[in-house]
């Protein structure tokens, strides 16, 4: 009898166990209206054709999928039996929209031909529930937590207090912690530093290393590196740097096999307004030749040639070359014997920019004629800056240059076109009076029917066809707006230009004069607004017009020039370049943009 027992036990164990389950479950039957939680359709098989069922109440994220393998181990008299079952999970994640108690009805699912389907489950939902602060703290429990909140936004400076035209280095650096990932990094909001000088440094590749923020482990990724140099003393702001990415963080809970849950949350970030203490440099000491120049320079006047004849040409090279604002700053100018004829210089930069600073080579390049025999001094050119570790200035003089002038063709010349230049015509003044007397015959021709008097009177008839024409012309153009706008903006590059050669040699109305006209020309050509005149913009559309490469490289570069030239000193000779190289460039760009 007891033997009967057992055999029946083990076959009512073995059929239950070969049964297929399919179940619905919760971890709790009562949940508050702020809490968030998972339900789960189980079947102990691979199932297809799973139908869920409607989350009345309830805002429902899912299906997620899980598919495992679970080992039973059974003994029986000593005999060990192994047996692998496969389970499938469908889980979703329901958040309640209002208090009360619903229904959950049955899912189901297909296995062998057979449809299961699960028991209604009823929920209640309660008042809000006060939630744990962060994750862990209940694994039974929705945390009420802003997932990713240890994902930050930080941009770097290497100094807030530094001196104008001293290098300042800003790294935006995004740092996220260790079990997070971040993706998808979009819509970059870079600050428009202004009463800065900046530029950026290309990264070639962004990539994770190990970091420390607020004396926690992080990962961290350099996104951008910024050079600025302050031109005016004084407090100033940085904007914000935006970003958005995507992150992976972990939820604080389980799943059912005990693995950490993961999400994918959008997220915002922005560093906040920096501010940097800009001190103005000192007065004390400041050398006449000090052009703004800081840093640590080297500074040389080199001629081509010492000797030649009088007619030849040679070249007087004045460079500073070392570390610092480079391009801040204006060379000194050669004074040279009123008998030297010297052209305006050509300006050469051979500058990088590390994330240290300026570094590299400016030069001019001075072209000098002498007209006549002999020997000439050019007297010592002086150089000053001020240097950063010292915090002194200091000034730097060329020696004295001699030049020794041969006799040449340019003496002849020179003599012959004196001569000639005596050789002036006489043009007599007073003439003498006339001895004879014209006289005029007081008749004239009647202008009533003469052929004037005809033509007058057909004329009006004639014209009317064409004022007809001209004023449908005239109300066409009027009403393409669209062409209108590109007229006018056309007109004010005109304008603005002329009204920049009117202020050459005050500074700020030339080279605001200088953007207007360059503004407009963009408006004209482009169709864009000044909203949208991002430099990527720019650049973008003038590629899309098919203006060459050399042609936007040399526009871009005469925007940033004009932007930065009304806080930096310039010279008579600079203006007149960027003047000459505007008309160069939008002549250029007009033959190659198609409207």
């Amino acid at each position: 009898m007891k033997k009967s027992v057992v055999v029946f036990f083990l076959f009512f164990y073995s059929f239950v166990s070969a049964q297929v389950k399919f179940e619905a479950q919760t971890d709790r039957e009562v949940y508050g209206l702020n809490e968030r939680f998972p339900i789960a359709f189980s079947i102990n098989n691979e199932g297809d054709n799973f139908q869920g069922p409607k989350f009345t109440g309830f805002k429902a994220e899912g299906p997620f999928i899980n598919r495992g393998n679970q080992t039973s181990i059974t003994i029986i008299n000593g005999k060990m039996t192994q047996k692998r079952e496969i389970t499938t999970q469908v889980v979703f994640y329901l958040t309640p929209t209002k208090k009360g108690t619903f229904t959950i009805g049955s899912a189901s699912i297909e296995y062998n031909g057979t449809v299961y389907k699960t028991s209604p489950i009823k929920i209640t939902i309660s008042d809000p529930i006060q939630m744990p602060s962060y994750p862990g703290q209940n694994p039974r429990q929705q945390q009420n937590y802003n997932f990713g909140e240890g994902i930050h936004l930080v941009g770097e400076l290497s100094t807030k207090t530094a001196y104008v035209n001293e290098p300042v280095t800003v790294i935006y650096k995004l740092y996220f912690p260790y079990n997070s990932s971040v993706s998808n990094l979009r819509n970059f909001q870079a600050p428009k530093y202004q009463d800065f000088w900046s530029q950026y440094i290309d990264l070639k590749q962004l990539r994770a290393e190990k970091g420390k923020f607020n004396g926690k482990d992080y990962s961290v990724v350099e996104l951008r590196k910024v050079i600025l140099y302050p031109l005016e003393a004084g407090t100033k702001k940085i904007e914000p740097f935006k970003i958005d990415v995507d992150a992976e963080v972990p939820t604080g809970r389980s799943d059912w096999f005990g693995r950490m849950e993961m999400t994918t949350v959008e997220k915002a970030l922005s560093t906040g307004i920096q501010t940097i203490t800009v001190k103005p440099l000192p007065e004390k000491g400041k050398p006449a030749s000090f052009t703004g120049a800081v840093g640590a320079f080297a500074f040389k006047a080199t001629p081509s040639k010492t000797k030649l004849k009088a007619g030849e040409s040679l070249d007087l090279e004045v460079s500073v070359s070392g570390k610092g604002n480079l391009k801040l700053f204006t060379l000194p100018k050669p004074v040279v014997p009123s008998s030297l004829e010297m052209y305006d210089p050509a300006h050469q930069e051979n500058v990088q920019t590390p994330v240290t600073g300026m570094t590299g080579r400016v030069s001019d390049k001075y072209t000098i004629i002498p007209q006549f025999k002999g020997k000439y001094t050019i007297k010592p050119i002086a150089f000053s800056y001020y240097d950063l570790k010292s915090k002194s200035y200091i000034t730097l003089s060329s020696p004295e240059i001699t030049l020794e002038v041969l006799e040449g063709d340019a003496a002849v010349a020179s003599n012959n076109t004196a001569a000639s230049k005596q050789a002036i015509q006489k043009k007599e003044v007073f003439q003498y009076n006339k001895r004879s007397t014209e006289f005029v015959t007081p008749s004239k021709a009647d202008f009533l029917g003469s052929g004037l008097f005809y033509g007058l009177l057909i004329a009006p008839l004639l014209l009317i066809p064409v004022v007809v024409v001209l004023r449908k012309q005239k109300e066409a153009k009027d009403a393409d707006a669209f062409g209108n706008k590109v007229r006018k903006n056309n007109r004010l590059v005109k304008k603005y230009l002329s009204d920049a050669k009117k202020q050459m040699g005050d500074k700020v109305p030339f080279y605001m004069a200088m953007e207007k006209a360059l503004h407009n020309f963009l408006k004209a050509k482009l169709h864009i607004e000044t909203v949208e005149m991002s430099k990527d913009n720019i650049v973008e559309m003038l590629q899309q017009k098919y203006a060459s490469e050399t042609s936007i490289t040399q526009f871009m570069e005469l925007m940033n020039d004009c932007e930065f030239a009304r806080y930096a000193p310039a010279t008579d000779t600079a203006m007149h370049n960027d003047f000459d190289r505007a008309i160069a460039i939008i002549t250029e760009l007009e033959k190659q943009l198609k409207s």
